[in-house]
């Protein structure tokens, strides 16, 4: 039996919807930003990756999960705001969990929910939110219905074992769910299955208002064009801006990608930095592609 309410609140400097998530006699604080009324400060919604394993920090493995992730959030109006990677480290995993939970609306982990040894994200997580942790029924009976009869030995059934009060995260790949346990969402680190959880996590995800993108390209060399950008980020501080050089064609170029959530705002910073580039003898180009 679960229960959810409601109330106006804070979370960290910003004021909230503040939604108090009751089940199995644990509650968590889940919090949707929201904007102030008569302010007008976009509504932003940011995000942590807590990525976990050895594998990861000895270079055996490219994490591929990262960019899929950030590239999703954006589409849901949601900002990637910071990555992680630890060892698998009890203190470790704990420390990072409770810091990223504290500062962001949501934490993605990936990693270290498998059925060995070294795996030990889930103990971690529970450890990070003070609660118990045991097979969990629903957990168990999706690996019994993946698993051909006698096949779900001790070491499969690991991958069973949820902290108290999470709810499970589909797994349409091989079965074994991930969690959500307040504003952690705990999934697998093989990118196939981490994909399918996050599509799974998705439909119940708040976004904040659309980070809408504009990318201008010019061979100008970036040491000519830096000035003018400061004074252009100067006049237009609500537009994020990045500036990545690179060669093409034998010339020296330079992408500026601007970023806001105000569209207005956001083609004026376009529009002069065309002017810019032109000033300073490139034609300008548009690419969402850097």
């Amino acid at each position: 039996m679960s229960r959810l309410i409601q109330a106006g609140g804070r979370c960290g400097n910003r004021p909230a919807i503040a939604a108090l998530a009751c089940t199995r006699g644990a509650c968590y604080l889940l919090c949707a930003m929201t904007e102030t009324p008569g302010n007008a400060q976009p509504r932003i919604v940011t995000a942590a990756m807590l990525v976990i394993g050895n594998e990861i920090l000895s270079g055996r493995t490219r994490d591929a999960n990262m960019h899929f992730l950030a590239g999703r959030l954006t589409e849901l109006g949601i900002r990637l705001r910071e990555a992680r990677v630890v060892p698998d480290i009890p203190e470790a995993i704990v420390a990072a969990v409770n810091d990223l939970r504290a500062r962001h609306d949501y934490v993605f982990t990936s990693g270290g929910i498998g059925p060995t040894h070294d795996d030990i994200t889930a103990d971690c997580v529970a450890q990070a939110f003070g609660v118990g942790i045991d097979i969990q029924p629903e957990a168990r009976r999706r690996l019994e219905a993946h698993y051909e009869a006698g096949m779900l030995n001790a070491a499969r059934l690991r991958m069973a074992r949820i902290p108290d009060g999470a709810a499970l995260i589909d797994n349409p790949v091989s079965a074994a769910p991930g969690f959500r346990i307040g504003n952690v969402m705990v999934m697998a680190g093989v990118p196939a299955i981490f994909q399918a959880m996050v599509a799974s996590v998705a439909p119940g995800l708040t976004g904040g208002d659309p980070l809408l993108s504009r990318t201008v390209i010019a061979q100008v060399p970036e040491g000519m064009v830096a000035e003018d950008l400061g004074a252009l980020q100067r006049q237009f501080p609500d537009v994020d801006m990045g500036s990545y050089p690179a060669f093409r064609g034998g010339r020296a170029s330079t992408a500026i990608v601007l970023r806001a959530t105000d569209r207005a705002r956001l083609d004026a910073a376009a529009t002069a930095m065309h002017g810019i580039f032109r000033r300073l003898g490139g034609e300008p180009t548009e690419n969402e592609i850097v």
